[in-house]
């Protein structure tokens, strides 16, 4: 069996559904003859950005796969890996790479070594003997400790090269482990002693699912629960203990009071990563830190206590032994008068009918036009990331795919166009703003070609609004911020469903026909022209 033949054999038998790719390499026509779809994306961020994606809505349990050529494919693909490696998400590349006899010579370009720093492994496959291993210790990495992405890159030699014998391989499973016992002790006395402990929930709550036994812990201590931005949908937010989630500088009401009142952060699932769009702790309250990856504890904030374990195991560990340590004593009262109020300060913006269109009132809604059990929604960078996040309620686990630990413009696209290939019963809907839209509109092409039915909102105001208050001498000299184009029209000729409104009553007329179009596999798109002026909920 050839070195490409066997890839895809152990692909077919870790349940691989798909791959992503750009613009060929042999484990394609390897793949397709195993049954395994090929998507070819139009740029290999993208098709990155949907292994990305993929990943995240089956939660790990089927890798998403990205596959490129040699040289100018593994080049271009490196923006994908850097984005999945910030965002700690395991995804498998496995660029082509030239042969033994070129290894380490110029021009030569070597994937293994150069995404080291954004891989958590990369190796070379020399020959077709050792792909067993090397893809057994991939999947192994991928599914165990910190997620992150790892990268195989396919020497020539190994693609034709024959394996004698069988193939040596059974699918990897995830191990977890549970956290010691004497360290769940010590939390749940210093829980008990907190006057005004909160829990701040990250994104391992999602890999582990452990939502369900997030909510009895809470439930159980009467906790108020925050959730980092890519954590948000690890707790219900229609929740009367949820705070929301809490970017580095946009957040919710309930969120802003509690992160500079508690005298105590539970920690859960979360590397406690200093970035710019993760919430910040103030300095004062204890930290109890819990996670599986204890590289992550003492990192960025002096921790007071840690625990070091799934975080599944860890919530229902601290659940047991707090057991019903706490009433409510107003609790849910305060969090509710605190929405409340927040939301009011808001609704002139959520409820506005000015043009041209109100970004708030589209937010508003689409969120009261659809059922968010059945959503998966994403944002991407920049202003629809800051508008969105605060204001949705994500009510189900992975409902709302949130990132930013790296912002490259256009991710959303791929993510959302992965998470509807891995649920595709789900309405899957994607905000970008008309810079993302430049970086990667060509591949709505990809989701008409590829059946994709995803529903892509493009808030249009013809400026990039994020960059005006640092580049305004150049802005007013030489209009570097404007930027434009009729995204309707390209969606069109691009095969998508596409609709251009200019009031908010025009969007909500174009969303039901956009919602229909995507049910039987086409894609839509609705271009908002929206307001240049904005406000982000900042405390």
């Amino acid at each position: 069996m050839k070195g490409a033949d066997v890839i895809a054999e152990i692909l077919r038998r870790e349940g691989t559904e798909f791959i992503t790719g750009f613009p060929r390499t042999p484990v394609i026509e390897s793949c397709a003859a195993l049954g395994i779809r090929p998507v070819l994306a139009r740029q290999e961020r993208v098709g990155a950005s949907i292994a990305d994606g993929y990943t995240r809505q089956t939660n790990g349990k089927r890798n998403g796969v990205f596959v490129s050529q040699h040289g100018p494919g593994a080049e271009n693909a490196f923006a994908g890996a850097a984005q999945a490696f910030a965002e700690n998400v395991p995804v498998l590349f496995l660029p082509g790479g030239d042969g033994v006899d070129r290894q380490y010579s110029r021009p030569v370009f070597s994937a293994a070594d150069s995404y080291r720093t954004v891989t958590k492994w990369s190796a070379q496959v020399p020959s077709a003997a050792r792909i067993p291993d090397l893809m057994r210790r991939a999947y192994h990495l991928m599914r165990n400790g910190r997620p992150g992405p790892v990268l195989l890159e396919i020497l020539r030699d190994a693609w034709d090269d024959e394996l004698a014998g069988e193939i040596d391989y059974a699918p990897v499973p995830r191990h977890r482990s549970a956290p010691d016992p004497a360290d769940v002790t010590r939390a749940a006395k210093m829980i008990r002693a907190a006057k005004r402990p909160m829990i701040l929930a990250g994104q391992g709550v999602l890999w582990a699912e452990a939502s369900a036994a997030l909510v009895a812990l809470a439930e159980a201590a009467n906790l108020p629960v925050m959730t980092t931005n890519p954590g948000k949908s690890a707790f219900p937010e229609d929740h009367a203990l949820a705070l929301g989630a809490s970017l580095g500088r946009s957040r919710p009401a309930m969120a802003q009071d509690f992160m500079h009142s508690a005298d105590l952060v539970i920690a859960i699932g979360t590397s406690l990563s200093r970035t710019n769009f993760g919430p910040v702790l103030p300095a004062g309250p204890k930290i109890i830190h819990a996670t599986n990856e204890a590289d992550d504890i003492n990192k960025d904030y002096r921790v007071d206590h840690a625990i070091i374990g799934d975080a599944a195991l860890t919530c229902e560990a601290l659940a047991a032994e707090l057991g019903r340590a706490a009433t409510d004593d107003g609790l849910r009262t305060e969090i509710a008068g605190l929405k409340r109020d927040w939301l009011a300060g808001w609704e002139k913006q959520l409820g506005s009918d000015e043009t041209p269109v109100n970004q708030y009132r589209v937010i508003r809604d689409l969120m009261n036009a659809v059922d968010p059990d059945n959503v998966v929604i994403t944002h991407d960078s920049g202003s629809p990331r800051e508008q969105l996040m605060p204001f949705w309620v994500a009510t189900r686990p992975r409902s709302y795919i949130g990132w930013g630990k790296s912002t490259q413009l256009g991710h959303g696209l791929g993510l959302i166009m992965g998470a509807k290939l891995a649920e595709p019963e789900k309405l899957c809907i994607n905000v970008m703003g008309d810079a993302a839209i430049g970086m990667v509109g060509m591949d709505l092409e990809t989701a008409a070609r590829a059946k994709i039915g995803i529903l892509t909102i493009v808030f249009n105001n013809g400026v990039m609004a994020a960059e005006r208050d640092v580049m305004k001498l150049s802005n007013d000299a030489f209009g570097t911020l404007a930027q434009g184009g009729h995204y309707c029209d390209v969606a069109r000729a691009l095969g998508v469903e596409a609709r251009r409104v200019e009031t908010a009553d025009a969007f909500r007329q174009s969303l039901a026909a956009a919602i229909e179009a995507t049910q039987d596999g086409t894609p839509a798109l609705i271009e908002v022209m929206a307001k240049e002026g904005y406000d982000f909920s900042r405390f």
